[in-house]
């Protein structure tokens, strides 16, 4: 198998400390994506604080918390494979435009019904529905869209580490500040300042100059395409098993986040604050997480680093679920964050690299479908058993899955970095006279 990302000499590679953790900022597509999507995320994350706190109030029900979730989560796992194909048919800059735009609709619609006193749960279950369909095509389009912006490859790494670091930036200022809006002046409130940081983003997008002929025609239908890269994805074991373990976090690992408002309301006796100061700490931890990903020289030694992360998550979900005092939750949140994004980074990364280009918005179509695909499931599964078992220990069970993950992907390890040497031989990652001693290749 071959990729057909081909290094390019950096100058920046060389740089040491902190200016290689920034390198891939140099290119000016990216540092345009980079500084809109700063400003949009943090009203993102303000929304999704602000939903889960909305759904809560009105209706005191863990199950509806799920409910919200699968909604808002299921759009994806059904409709990314096929967005995948158009997205290696299209223009991923005019998608990501089309995308930004009905996002931003969706969040002043939910603005305006808050405001205006008219939102119930109906309502909040189909917007987030809405949402959802939205990002089946967002998701895998800004994956793929990733490598246009970075012209030299050898900083992909970095871009993708940065991307991550700028996600958690905005998880930590996002839900603190949603807290204090909601305290302040009410859920809509934060649904209108994420309408209006769209702004932002879709005028970094407008004001990227990119190479033209990017898109190659295809006369194969849309049914072919999507098989092609099915079979790509169930047959290259490294990408194959870095998602399978990527889709049983994101059903068994992540969705402990949609309970989060019972922890804050009922077993730490808090309120919004309280639920913001615990999604703040999960950012700081993913954010410390993707900041230490951007100081790597490579994207040798990740493969190690993805069942260690995988198993910290599942740690700290098993103490957090044990945990009935608010300081120590707060730390065992900066694990999970922390694990969390280790976990997504260093997956997202090595499969990047590895991939071949022609098939790159399908494969990163099933990485969404992964991450976020499965998703609404965990959320409905975490909704049904904390009504069945309780809060915390869904949170524990949850972390006992994630350390079972971690388990059986290390046994996997070896298999994974016999196929993954050529590939960086290939692209000059690792020099082939090296090749057949390194034992820590995507690993």
């Amino acid at each position: 198998m071959s990729a057909e990302i081909s290094p390019t000499p950096s100058a920046s590679i060389s740089k040491p400390g902190i200016s290689r953790a920034w390198r891939s900022l140099r290119h000016q597509n990216f540092r345009l994506y980079f500084g809109g999507q700063s400003i949009s995320l943090i009203g993102t994350w303000m929304t999704r604080l602000a939903t889960s706190w909305l759904v809560y109030r009105l209706t005191g029900s863990a199950f509806l918390l799920g409910v919200v979730g699968f909604a808002g989560q299921i759009p994806t796992f059904l409709f990314t494979p096929f967005a995948g194909v158009w997205i290696d048919r299209l223009n991923r800059r005019q998608v990501l435009l089309v995308t930004q735009i009905l996002a931003m609709i969706q969040s002043l619609a939910l603005a305006v019904l808050t405001l205006a006193g008219h939102i119930h749960i109906q309502e909040i279950i189909g917007l987030s529905a809405f949402q959802g369909l939205i990002n089946a095509f967002d998701m895998p389009a800004r994956q793929a869209f990733l490598v246009q912006m970075v012209e030299d490859k050898q900083d992909l790494g970095n871009a993708i580490a940065l991307n991550s670091s700028m996600v958690n930036l905005a998880r930590l200022v996002g839900p603190s500040l949603a807290g204090a809006v909601i305290a302040l002046s009410g859920e809509g409130y934060c649904f209108l300042i994420d309408g209006i940081s769209y702004i932002a983003v879709i005028a970094s997008l407008v004001a990227m100059q990119l190479q033209s002929g990017t898109v190659k025609p295809t006369m194969d239908s849309m049914l072919a395409q999507l098989k092609e890269g099915w079979a790509y994805v169930s047959r290259f074991a490294p990408v194959r098993t870095i998602l399978l373990l990527f889709a049983m976090v994101s059903l068994m690992g992540w969705p402990f986040t949609v309970l989060m408002p019972i922890f804050a309301g009922k077993i730490l006796q808090g309120g919004p604050h309280t639920l913001g100061f615990l999604m703040g700490a999960v950012g700081i931890g993913a954010l410390v997480s993707a900041l230490s990903l951007a100081l790597r020289k490579s994207v040798l030694g990740l493969g190690r680093m993805i069942p260690i992360a995988t198993a910290s998550l599942g740690v700290g979900l098993i103490l957090f679920g044990m945990s009935p005092m608010f300081w120590l939750s707060m730390v065992l949140m900066l694990v999970c964050g922390f694990g969390m994004m280790q976990q997504m980074a260093a997956s997202n990364t090595i499969i990047q690299t590895i991939v071949e280009d022609s098939k790159r918005g399908r494969v990163m179509s099933f990485y969404a479908m992964a991450f976020v695909g499965m998703a609404p499931f965990g959320s409905l599964l975490a909704g049904v058993l904390a009504d069945a078992i309780g809060a915390p220990r869904t949170v524990m069970l949850s972390g006992v899955c994630c350390v079972a993950g971690a388990v059986w992907f290390a046994t996997q390890m070896a298999a994974i970095r016999k196929l993954i040497r050529p590939i960086y031989v290939d692209l000059g990652i690792l020099p082939a006279v090296n090749a057949a001693i390194q034992d820590g290749v995507g690993g």
